[in-house]
């Protein structure tokens, strides 16, 4: 990011408000054909106002999986996949069986999905076991000598995979496989992070609605749709704000192809084909502000479900962080912790920099060198903001702030002096 984005991004980030309605009625997606496109420009024509986007094969072309997993005739390649990862464990949904507004999974071997698959393709795409999906796949995790493909730069600001990686926890890196007709219901991705989802063969029918449209496609008692398709939704006494709702963004995503999903943005997905994709889900800069109000959404829905037991229960502030973490994956103190390796990423990084602009300069997680000092002082000031958000948050105070290392007080004085001292 250079001098003249910074500024104007700093400048959109205070005035921009998106007008969703006209891109959907619309239906007109953006196509980004050549690979000259900057990252500077993705960031201030689509990250910044959270629009969806997709860019054209040309960009995964040289991708391994593309070559090794795909048939010349654009099919999966079941024989080199039983090769590289035959006895793998993987998690299996079924798209026929409903359990909690999603898909029941289970875990099999590889091998026996594809032998699943192969099946299913030759009676006609039908199986007496359903339609199963393969989904949500650590391979990244699980084979991390396997490359299999390379994070487009535009995705590289991907700060909740450089913060599992940094804690060597967990990830939000999948594989998807699964046979035409297989699907995923109506959601939104963890944390209503932003995801990039690239085609590595097949072909994908996405219905997407803005943020807040959602809220028109909840039922009477405030449940989310499952299928937006469904004729149940014509029902006024189910749906009483359907019909507010505004016609869905559909995107046929073409093999190669790599699709970005705005914050917040809940959709549906359709594989037209046989389909293998790869998906990251990702938070960075303009959209941390969003992760922590779905945080502080889902605390207030865990504690409206157990508010009968405030009084009696010791600890109760505590019980309800617990509970939060079981369904979202985090916490308030991690929240904290995530915000915190963020920041130290970067003030390392603005320290490091200085007038060398060569390859001797210290090597940082996630392209940091590539991305440049403007971008992480852009990265600092927004830590800052949505730091002193939770300082100034009445549930955070009563975990005990000043137990933490380092101090949120005092992380926030780093973070400022650090943006201070950077010449840029």
């Amino acid at each position: 990011m250079d001098r003249e984005t910074f500024q104007t991004c700093c400048s959109l980030v205070k005035n921009h408000r998106p007008c969703y309605e006209k891109l959907c009625s619309s239906n007109l997606i953006n196509y980004i054909e050549k690979k000259d496109f900057s990252y500077s420009k993705f960031f201030e024509k689509y990250v910044l106002p959270n629009y969806p986007c997709v860019f054209s094969g040309r960009y995964t072309e040289d991708w391994n999986s593309r070559k090794r997993w795909v048939t010349q005739e654009g099919k999966p390649n079941f024989q080199r996949l039983l090769q590289d990862f035959g006895d793998a464990l993987v998690p299996v949904a079924n798209c026929n069986a409903k359990e909690y507004n999603a898909n029941p999974k289970k875990i099999i071997p590889f091998k026996e999905y594809i032998a699943y698959w192969k099946d299913y393709i030759q009676n006609g795409h039908s199986s007496p076991k359903g339609c199963l999906y393969l989904k949500d796949w650590h391979l990244h995790r699980e084979f991390p000598k396997h490359n299999a493909y390379s994070t487009p730069v535009f995705f590289t600001s991907d700060w909740l995979n450089e913060y599992w990686d940094a804690i060597e926890v967990d990830d939000y890196r999948f594989v998807y496989m699964g046979p035409k007709g297989s699907w995923t219901p109506f959601h939104a991705d963890v944390f209503h992070s932003y995801s990039w989802s690239a085609n590595v063969c097949g072909r994908k029918k996405w219905l997407l609605y803005p943020p807040g449209q959602e809220d028109n496609l909840r039922d009477c008692h405030g449940n989310l749709v499952y299928d937006v398709t469904e004729s149940i939704l014509q029902d006024k006494r189910q749906f009483p704000r359907y019909d507010k709702s505004c016609q869905p963004l559909e995107i046929i995503q073409e093999a190669g192809e790599v699709i970005f999903v705005p914050s917040g943005w809940h959709h549906q997905v359709y594989n037209l084909e046989d389909t293998i994709s790869i998906n990251h889900n990702w938070v960075n800069s303009c959209n941390v502000d969003t992760m922590w109000q779905y945080l502080q959404r889902e605390l207030a829905a865990v504690q409206s479900e157990i508010s009968e037991w405030r009084d009696s229960m010791d600890n109760w502030h505590q019980h309800c962080q617990i509970m939060m973490k079981s369904c979202t994956g985090i916490d308030y103190k991690e929240f904290y912790m995530f915000l915190n390796i963020i920041s130290k990423n970067r003030i390392s990084f603005l320290q490091s920099f200085g007038g060398d602009t060569g390859s001797s300069r210290i090597q940082h997680p996630h392209d940091l060198s590539t991305l440049g000092p403007h971008h992480a002082v852009f990265d600092l000031n927004k830590v800052a903001q949505v730091l002193e958000c939770v300082l100034s948050n009445e549930e955070f105070k009563k975990l005990d702030p000043d137990s933490l290392s380092p101090r949120p007080e005092d992380l926030l004085q780093k973070i400022k002096e650090a943006t201070e001292k950077t010449p840029l």
